[in-house]
């Protein structure tokens, strides 16, 4: 009865701190709005991965083998979104008036749920990194906390990073190429966990 922690941290060190729509979402917005305004959204992004944590834990999975065209269905619905998120990033411009309303908690925390890579993470620490006859209740716990604790120090980081660039590229002739590229990576990313297998 037992979880690879060690194992488990390292891979979710790499697929948390490698761009994701999340880390694009968390970038751009930083990008735009810098880091405290983002703060709200930031921590939306966060909490809202437990909202797929616990779910998977509890037998979500036993429901995707039963209906699986739900789970497709899922899959292609949150890309489209994801997608969708991309084109607004790609046509807005960093700067901008300083009482522009930054997105909040909720924008965030529906993010990691409509993101196939969020859910494929997290199907992956199930799959590879519990031992079987582990509870349900302990493994479950066990990933939320190092899913959590990776994403507290690393998505701040990619909302920082945002806020670098633009304060460097804002209002040059650069800036629009930056939110193409913001754009064009999170379209990428998407389209790489779908076809490209990845995590």
């Amino acid at each position: 009865m037992t979880v690879a922690v060690g194992a488990l941290t390292l891979f979710a060190v790499s697929q948390i701190g490698t761009p994701g729509p999340a880390n694009m979402a968390l970038m751009a917005t930083g990008a735009r709005f810098g880091l405290r305004r983002t703060i709200p959204f930031v921590a939306g992004v966060i909490l809202g991965k437990q909202m797929i944590i616990w779910p998977i834990g509890f037998g979500l999975m036993n429901l995707a083998t039963s209906v699986p065209v739900l789970f497709e269905a899922l899959k292609y619905g949150s890309a489209a979104y994801i997608i969708w998120l991309a084109w607004r990033v790609a046509n807005l411009r960093l700067t901008v008036d300083q009482d522009a309303k930054a997105p909040g908690f909720g924008a965030g925390f529906i993010v990691h749920p409509l993101n196939p890579k969020a859910w494929a993470i997290i199907v992956g620490g199930f799959t590879n990194f519990v031992a079987p006859g582990t509870s349900a209740l302990y493994a479950t716990a066990t990933i939320a906390a190092v899913l959590l604790t990776c994403q507290i120090l690393l998505h701040p980081l990619w909302t920082l990073g945002g806020h670098t660039l633009a304060k460097t590229l804002a209002g040059t002739r650069w800036e629009p190429y930056l939110m193409y590229c913001l754009a064009a990576a999170t379209v990428a990313s998407v389209l790489f966990v779908l076809f490209g297998g990845g995590a």
